[in-house]
């Protein structure tokens, strides 16, 4: 079972109704800064290229990169796998980062079986490719698949967020966070993005790219 699919506003709507009466903290979020946007974005090979290519980046930064690689036709596994170094370089990708684009193009991934798997196996699946970690596999499956109950609990800006909110003396740490979220499910991921809408608010900056 893959569980409930964020599709529309209407989704999340209905998500920070539950989470309000679930959590009351959540509900002054929504009466402070509104509900979050939908933060929805294609999946497949674009999507998680740009994710690899923009970790430790800016936005603008990221924004920056990606726009060079589509117009190179990067976005094409196909098309990234005879490009050479140089012309990925010339993009702003670092060392590291041009292996792990060239593994993500090279692992053929079945994206469409990826969005009908369980989470776990989801995640393995993408962390088995040199370059995904656990928080790329994540906010894919959130952003890209549109998983209601998923959680990023390694994300800094979440962390300091759900310290700002819960009046925490310290930011928690990853695993404590994953536990805390439980009690947030089955819309973790509308939690979410309700805790990355309260650090814009608070710290009016951004924690990741809309």
């Amino acid at each position: 079972m893959t569980g409930r699919i964020i599709h529309s506003t209407d989704c999340i709507a209905e998500g920070c109704d539950w989470l309000a009466r679930a959590e009351p903290r959540f509900g002054e979020v929504i009466a402070l800064a509104g509900p979050p946007p939908l933060r929805r974005r294609e999946g497949g090979f674009p999507a998680l290229l740009k994710a690899i290519c923009s970790q430790q980046l800016s936005v603008a930064a990221a924004d920056s990169v990606s726009r060079k690689l589509t117009a190179l036709g990067a976005e094409d596994p196909r098309v990234l796998i005879a490009l050479d170094d140089e012309d990925l370089r010339g993009c702003g990708l670092s060392r590291p980062k041009i292996r792990y684009a060239r593994a993500l193009a090279e692992a053929d991934l079945d994206y469409d079986a990826l969005a009908v798997m369980p989470e776990e196996d989801a995640i393995a699946t993408l962390t088995a490719i040199k370059g995904i970690g656990v928080w790329t596999a994540e906010i894919y499956l959130m952003f890209a698949i549109g998983r209601a109950d998923v959680f990023a609990p390694g994300d800094l800006a979440l962390q300091e967020a759900t310290r700002l909110l819960f009046d925490l003396p310290a930011r928690p740490q990853e695993k404590a966070l994953r536990v805390q979220a439980e009690s947030w499910s089955p819309w973790r991921a509308v939690a979410a993005r309700l805790l990355w809408h309260y650090y814009r608010h608070a710290k009016s900056r951004e924690g990741i790219s809309e």
